[in-house]
Formats: structure tokens, C-alpha cells, sequence
């Protein structure tokens, strides 16, 4: 990003602001739409973020502003917010720092105006939580403006009933969790349920190797339906099966558990969602034993989960993930919701440049898009950085 976000805010507004807030994109390293079935994930932030420069107003005006974005700035009365009506069209961006105000008021938090600009160099539509940076970013911003203490917690609990209630996505609090509460050189375990959280050394470099970020510049869109089509067929085998939540299946009955579901696709999300935990409880004890590399076939076989179980892949993050592979690839899997986005590769530190240009040339030949691929370190959580 050029220039700085307190230059464009002055630029922007004629006066300077009272300070800059930022928050990380994220990578989920292991654990896929386990967070809404009161599941396990252990995701670590990026170096990527997005910053919203901010002040109070006198009034009860929200403005917000985006670098990114060609239109202007977005004008909102804080006292009109409503879920039901939230921003559209070319201002549809702003419907996420809306929310957050709103999911601010709602909550009795005292809240007034604010004048914000964002700027961001977390990929949207990629996979890596652009949406949760904005949220957290702004949360951050406006309760640090106002005087409203909140934990990291909180702020990614009121950040997801943004994106949940205003926004419209039916998304679990993993992703801004990881956006507000990560820190540098770990992957964070989240339990979605009693939100505890373990932060787990994960340093590829020191073991030589690398992880690799492939953006296959499919864009996905979690407003759709398929999202929420999987998280109610979860709910329904939860029901189904007389248990809370699908993360009270235990792995070894899996089995017998599914011998009682009648719909063969629902016994497909189950199967993922139990075997997914699972997993990340592995990865998490590979970690903590420094065995790194152990850990990759465990990412490609939660990408064959992904993509036969729970049916979230698409051609191009299977390419990628299965030309990684060939290439010498400890393991691949795809991140995010699915539908496209990206892919996470773990790889030796020497192969980055064969790895890429193996995953570069698949995808020329398939006469698809040229991936976006980039190296990954786990990176510290929100804060305030002037």
C-alpha cells in the first residue's frame, strides 16, 4: 500500500485523524466449516491487513471510505441503521462497517459518529478473510475511539454478529478470531464452542520450510445459498443424531452415527465435519512436537474432504492442490468457505520456486487465470498502530 492511511484520511476529510487501526486477513490451516457445528479450527493471521484510519464526529453520522473502492464516501445515520436495509449496490461494501456499528448499538455500547477510511491489501473474494479484517478493523476503531474496553474476544464475538445479522452471511466466529485475537509465529487452536484458545508455535521457517498461499482468483460469494445450505444440513443431523452439535460425534463412532442418517448427502457433510476435527487435533500435536512436515498428507486429506464430502472445491483449487502434490508438496489443501478462493501448500523452503512454476504452468495449460501465489507466516492480530 502506498502513501500512508493518515495522508488519504487528511486528503480525504480536511482534517487529520485521531489514529489508525488495523487488522490481519487469515489462513486456516487446518479445520473447514467446523466453526458453526461448535467444532475445532486452527487458523493463524497474515502480514496482510486492512487499516481504517478514523475520528469521532459530533454527530451521529457514520462516513466510511475505501481506497479500493471507486465511488465515494459512504454516508450512514447511525440511528437508521437496520439490518433489513442495509447498503446496496456500489455502496454494498459498506454494509460491513455499518454493521459493526450497528452490532455496536445493538449490544448498548455507547457508539456516536465516525469518519472512516479503509485501506487494504488482504485479497477480497480470495479465501482469506477480507470481510473479517474490515469488521475487526473497525471495531477495533470505533470501541477505541469511544473508550469501550473490549477484549479480543468480544470484539471478534460483536465483529461476526455483524457479518451474521447485518450482512447476511450465516459465517461461525472463526475467522474473526483469528483476525483480532492471533499472534505472531503461532497458529491459534479455537474451540468454537466455549471459545478457548491455545496459541501453538508454528514456525515453517525455522524448519525450512514454507507455506504457500495459491489464490486462484476464483471469487466465491458465502452470501449465496450453498453456504447456508451445508450449515442447515449440519443442524439437521445434529437434530437427527439427538446431539447439540456435530462436534459431539466422537470419531470412533462415526460409523454407527451415520448408519442413522437416511440422506446419503447429509451423511457426506457429517463425515467431513467429524473427520475434520479430528484432524486438527492431529495437526495441533504434530505442531507442538515440531514435526511440521508429518502434518502435510493430513492437509490433503482434509482437501479430499473439502471436495467429495462436503462439495466446496471447484476445478481450480483441486488443480492447485493436486499439481503441489506432484510437485514435492508435503500436503495442500484448499482455505476458506470453498466455491474458490485459495489454496495453502506446505512445501521445503528450495521448492518454492519449482512448486510455483509447476502450479503456474497447470493452470496455463487448463486455460485458466494465473494464480496469485505467495508465501504465508503467522502473523500478530488486530491493533492500533498510530
Amino acid at each position: 500500500m502506498s502513501g500512508t492511511a493518515q495522508d488519504d484520511f487528511r486528503k480525504l476529510y480536511g482534517y487529520p485523524p485521531e489514529g489508525v487501526w488495523a487488522a490481519p486477513g487469515r489462513v486456516n490451516l487446518i479445520g473447514e466449516h467446523t466453526d458453526y457445528n461448535d467444532g475445532f479450527a486452527l487458523p493463524f493471521a497474515l502480514p496482510q491487513r486492512t487499516e481504517v484510519a478514523a475520528a469521532r464526529r459530533t454527530d451521529r453520522i457514520l462516513r466510511v471510505h475505501s481506497a479500493e473502492v471507486p465511488s465515494g464516501a459512504v454516508t450512514l445515520d447511525l440511528a437508521e441503521l437496520d439490518p433489513e436495509r442495509p447498503p446496496q449496490g456500489a455502496a454494498s461494501w459498506a454494509a460491513y462497517p455499518a454493521g459493526v456499528a450497528w452490532a455496536l448499538l445493538d449490544a448498548g455500547l455507547p457508539v456516536g459518529g465516525a469518519d472512516l477510511h479503509v485501506r487494504s491489501d488482504v485479497p477480497t473474494g480470495a479465501g482469506l478473510s477480507s470481510s473479517a479484517a474490515l469488521e475487526v478493523a473497525t471495531a477495533l476503531a470505533l470501541t477505541d475511539l469511544y473508550g469501550i474496553p473490549l477484549t479480543c474476544t468480544d470484539l471478534a464475538a460483536l465483529a461476526r454478529r455483524a457479518e451474521n445479522a447485518y450482512v447476511g452471511v450465516p459465517c461461525g466466529v472463526m475467522d474473526q478470531t483469528a483476525s483480532a485475537c492471533a499472534t505472531g509465529g503461532h497458529a491459534l487452536h479455537l474451540d468454537t464452542r466455549s471459545l478457548e484458545q491455545r496459541h501453538i508455535p508454528f514456525d515453517c521457517e525455522a524448519a525450512g520450510l514454507r507455506l504457500l498461499v495459491i489464490d486462484t482468483r476464483v471469487r466465491h460469494a458465502l452470501a449465496d445459498g450453498a453456504y447456508a445450505q451445508r450449515r442447515t444440513s449440519c443442524h439437521r443431523a445434529a437434530e437427527a443424531l439427538g446431539v447439540a452439535a456435530l462436534r459431539d460425534l466422537p470419531h470412533q463412532g462415526l460409523e454407527q452415527a451415520l448408519a442413522r442418517l437416511e440422506d446419503p448427502v447429509v451423511r457426506k457433510r457429517v463425515r467431513h465435519v467429524v473427520t475434520e476435527n479430528e484432524r486438527v487435533l492431529r495437526v495441533e500435536e504434530l505442531l507442538r512436537a515440531g514435526r511440521l512436515r508429518e502434518a502435510g498428507p493430513l492437509l490433503t486429506e482434509g482437501h479430499a474432504s473439502l471436495r467429495d464430502d462436503y462439495e466446496v472445491s471447484c476445478p481450480e483449487l483441486d488443480l492447485a492442490v493436486s499439481t503441489a502434490d506432484a510437485a514435492g508438496a508435503y500436503g495442500s489443501r484448499m482455505t476458506g468457505g470453498g466455491f474458490g478462493g485459495s489454496a495453502l501448500s506446505l512445501i521445503d523452503a528450495d521448492a518454492e520456486r519449482s512448486v510455483t512454476r509447476a502450479v503456474t504452468d497447470a493452470f496455463r495449460r487448463a486455460g485458466f487465470a494465473p494464480p496469485r501465489i505467495t508465501t504465508a507466516s503467522p502473523s500478530p492480530g488486530a491493533a492500533r498502530l498510530v
